[in-house]
């Protein structure tokens, strides 16, 4: 009798492998692997048979969840160190890649196979990729001689692959054409709760001035730098520029970052007196200002200087709630063009198609 498997422990395991493998590539740094596996994945994930790759997945999960399967045998009428690779593929990994937007094929990853076969040099005459089996039986050698964390390792490099392949596949973004103030408050909410690196309350804050400018004709010049420019070097007065005939009438910085006294003593002497600023305002999206920094702000006031701190999230909820229906659909086409651009990472496009569905799901 064939082996079981624990299909909610292999999605549990597959989740846990996959977030360490984006891990991995954010700091560019898959894990090491020999030589002769760097190649055969180099083949595989070049080969137009996306279920070999899924096959590598499957393997791999079943190897770490009971070291007594015999990963090349998928079919559970070949013995009793066989396994139900079909059922795993099911209930698993397609489901986990198609939810994950992981390019991936369609149907049950055995169906490019003969029923019956097992995953041995004898199977590759009846398959069309020849080569790309080849280094999958490589791969699967190594995975079945392996130790746990040496296979855990394997299978987060495989990851590694498809999370690369995910960035640079076009992520279509879910719009929707109608939200109540109400839903946009907990979109806006979800949305400034996903790691980001401080890119979400900045594209939010862009796309509402770009709104109002529109909606009320109010001929702003908006500009904005890169996120991690540093202010210095790009000669701007805030992450969020806004002029009218070449005057800056404000400057905005978004920040995830305390704001404390010396934060905006330092704000002062560098951007507000250096580009002549009578408005700035730090727009926060976690800590509130401390007491002294509030303080040193109206010092500055008596100056002719406004220095002022908002939740972004609250004047975006608000901002939505005053300007209608049509401005308010306006914001998600123009926060959808900014999200949409080829320098925000794939897993904040990500984010939102997964806060648009959670936001969407029936009651």
């Amino acid at each position: 009798m064939a082996r079981s498997i624990n299909y909610q422990a292999a999605a549990s395991l597959l989740a846990s492998a996959f977030m360490e493998a984006e891990s991995d590539f954010a700091a560019g740094a898959p894990q090491p692997v020999p030589d002769a596996l760097v190649a055969a994945a180099d083949r595989l994930f070049s080969s137009n048979t996306q279920a070999y790759r899924e096959v590598l997945i499957g393997c791999a999960l079943a190897r770490l969840l009971d070291d007594e399967i015999d990963i090349r045998l998928p079919y559970v009428n070949q013995g009793d160190a066989a396994y139900n690779g079909r059922t795993l593929d099911e209930q698993v990994v397609n489901p986990f890649l198609q939810e994950h937007e992981v390019p991936s094929s369609r149907g049950p990853f055995l169906s490019v196979f003969r029923r019956s076969v097992g995953f041995a040099p004898e199977t590759r005459e009846g398959l069309r990729d020849k080569p790309g089996f080849d280094a999958l039986l490589v791969f699967l050698e190594h995975l079945r001689l392996a130790d746990n964390a040496t296979a855990n390792a394997y299978l987060r490099y495989v990851l590694y692959g498809l999370v690369k392949l995910r960035d640079a596949a076009h992520i279509k973004l879910l719009h929707v054409q109608r939200l109540s103030v109400e839903q946009y408050e907990t979109l806006i909410g979800g949305l400034l709760q996903v790691p980001s690196g401080g890119r979400l309350p900045v594209l939010l804050a862009i796309a509402m001035f770009q709104t109002l400018n529109k909606c009320f004709s109010l001929n702003w010049s908006i500009e904005w730098q890169g996120i991690n420019v540093a202010d210095r070097a790009s000669d701007v007065g805030g992450d969020i520029t806004i002029k009218a005939a070449e005057e800056i009438i404000l400057a905005v910085e978004v920040t995830e970052r305390v704001i404390d006294r010396a934060r905006v003593l330092s704000t002062f002497s560098t951007k507000v007196l250096r580009h002549g600023i009578s408005d700035y305002l730090f727009f926060f999206a976690s800590a509130a200002p401390t007491p002294e920094a509030r303080a040193l702000a109206r010092q500055y006031l008596g100056q002719g200087h406004d220095i002022s701190f908002l939740p972004v999230k609250d004047w975006l909820v608000s901002t939505l709630g005053t300007i209608g229906p049509r401005c308010r659909a306006q914001l998600t086409v123009n926060f959808l063009a900014q999200l949409n651009s080829a320098d925000v990472p794939v897993t904040l496009k990500l984010a939102w198609n997964d806060h648009i569905r959670r936001l969407l799901e029936p009651a």
